[in-house]
């Protein structure tokens, strides 16, 4: 029996001798197991038949020869079912030793490693006999750490004695030994570097200018989006095509400044002026050639007009200049959705007595909201026009219209509001807005209020 056991440390420690240096900076490990072991079910047993699974424990050494591959030695010590052969002596008592070859089918630091392997090993079973028994399997190592990794395995052995094939299922810990140098991080770095192509260009990373970055050999791998022949790693302008000589920047107007340098890229000029033609009166840099606004310092997106108010529409072009505001309204304010619903509703609600212009009561209040509107928004003026339906004299029609009109724009004034501000104007019954022959042309009698931006 120890002659068989001798012949099984033998082979392990052959094993363990023909190592070689793997890529992980750890080379050797502890295991501990608990088994579950089955001799029952590969018997004649049942496989669900749990209550005859008895228990046992490993404790291993393994040492990694390969990036992917290991030697493990583990020992065994358990209690087995002996199912069938002596009805005597229900259990006996197991003590094994394994050599196994390990492939792990990932690298080392992934979250969750795969794993198969394959051996031979001896088991003594106590006061009985010794036989030589072939594990094969499968397990899984979860990264807890860099170093330990909890374990699972499932493991068919297989007897060269009769009746004695079993399972073990086993959970439990890997612990990696040691701590690895710099200098091995150094060599595993270098290792890496030597066998990696991150950007897939054909060039490894230890020799790629551009690693993160494809590109062809003759600029060593870095990339030139521009196709100016200058390769982006040396190119001051890589998204514009330019010349070797300006750095891989062009110049537009050929004044022998490049464009990021030149005040006038679009204008040929000197390096006095800064690649500028002429005098540059108001110094924005904009010459006086094509600047708008020669007098006032702006600048060049604005062909040197300034914007006082900030809102992105130069001040020649701003209706509002001291007042930002949208390209919709030239450049002042947007009136708010309440305000310019109070305007449309003010033609429907300021009323007179029928036939005169004079105010009811309830009108001056939505009269006073307009004021407030008009000292909200004091960048607008506003017109005031007067409309009728087709009852009675058109001249007539037309002078109650303007004198309606007129007696909104005077009581404005009353409030407050710049006679500046307000214009008005009658237009009798030339503008319905409903056909003077339907039910409903009573609409037509109506006063509006425009808010204008100022000329």
């Amino acid at each position: 029996m120890w002659k068989n056991f001798n012949i099984i440390i033998s082979i392990a420690l052959m094993f363990l001798a023909a190592g070689v240096r793997s890529q992980s900076p750890y080379t050797s490990g502890v295991s501990v197991k608990k088994l579950f072991l089955d001799y029952q079910s590969q018997n004649g047993g049942s496989l669900v038949n749990f209550k005859d699974y008895r228990h046992g424990f490993e404790l291993g050494y393994q040492r990694n020869i390969g990036p992917n591959l290991g030697i493990n030695i583990p020992f065994k010590y358990g209690v087995i079912s002996d199912y069938g052969l002596d009805a005597l002596h229900k259990y006996r008592t197991i003590a094994g030793l394994d050599a196994v070859i390990q492939y792990r089918f990932l690298t080392s630091d992934k979250m969750v490693n795969p794993y198969a392997f394959a051996g031979i090993g001896g088991v003594y079973e106590l006061k009985y006999d010794f036989n030589v028994q072939a594990p094969l399997g499968a397990g899984l190592l979860f990264k807890i750490t860099d170093q330990l990794h909890f374990n699972y395995q499932l493991e068919y052995r297989f007897s060269f004695s009769e009746n004695r094939n079993n399972l073990h299922h086993g959970i439990g810990f890997v612990y990696m030994l040691g701590k690895p140098s710099d200098k091995e991080e150094a060599a595993g770095n270098d290792e890496d570097m030597k066998n990696m192509d991150s950007d897939g260009d054909g060039i490894m990373d230890n020799k790629d200018l551009c690693p993160k970055e494809a590109g062809p050999s003759e600029y060593n791998g870095c990339p030139d989006k521009d196709g100016d022949k200058v390769p982006d790693n040396q190119d001051s302008c890589p998204d514009v095509k330019g010349t070797k000589k300006f750095k891989g920047c062009p110049d537009t107007d050929n004044d022998g400044i490049a464009d990021p340098d030149d005040a006038c890229p679009d204008f040929a000029g000197t390096k006095e002026n800064k690649g500028c033609p002429e005098k540059d009166s108001d110094g924005d840099g904009v010459p006086d050639k094509i600047d708008k606004c020669p007098d006032s310092r702006g600048l060049r997106v604005y062909n040197g007009c300034p914007d006082s108010d900030g809102d992105g529409i130069e001040d020649s072009r701003d209706k509002c200049p001291d007042v930002p505001g949208t390209v919709a309204t030239g450049g002042c304010p947007e009136i708010t959705k309440e305000d310019k619903d109070v305007l449309n509703s003010a033609m429907r609600s300021v009323n007179f007595e029928t036939g005169k212009s004079e105010l009811l009561s309830d009108s001056k209040l939505i009269l006073n909201k307009i004021a407030d509107i008009l000292n909200k928004y004091s960048s607008y003026d506003m017109i005031i026009s007067g409309h009728t339906d087709d009852d009675g004299d058109e001249v007539l029609n037309q002078k109650l219209s303007e004198s309606r009109a007129k007696a909104c724009y005077d009581y404005l004034i009353s409030k407050g509001v710049s006679i500046t501000r307000l214009e008005y104007i009658g237009y009798g019954e030339s503008k319905p807005i409903v056909p003077n022959k339907s039910d409903a042309k009573f609409l037509n009698r109506r006063v509006e209020f425009n808010l204008i931006t100022r000329k």
